[in-house]
């Protein structure tokens, strides 16, 4: 799954929510992670990161 497709979907199978985040989600992508912000009122996804999974992928 292409980054670009979460345009048209942005919660697509396998996506999950972060805890403690208000609008943050990730979803694998192979050996990566995606992580990206979904503003719905503004019909906006911001990638945050793209980082192959480790202890620190999720930290901000």
């Amino acid at each position: 799954m292409p980054i670009r497709a979460l345009t048209e979907n942005p919660r697509p199978a396998g996506v999950r929510k972060l805890r403690g985040e208000e609008r943050t989600w990730r979803i694998r992508v192979g050996p990566y992670r995606v992580v990206y912000d979904i503003y719905d009122d503004r019909a906006l996804v911001v990638v945050l990161k793209v980082a192959r999974r480790s202890e620190t992928t999720y930290r901000r």
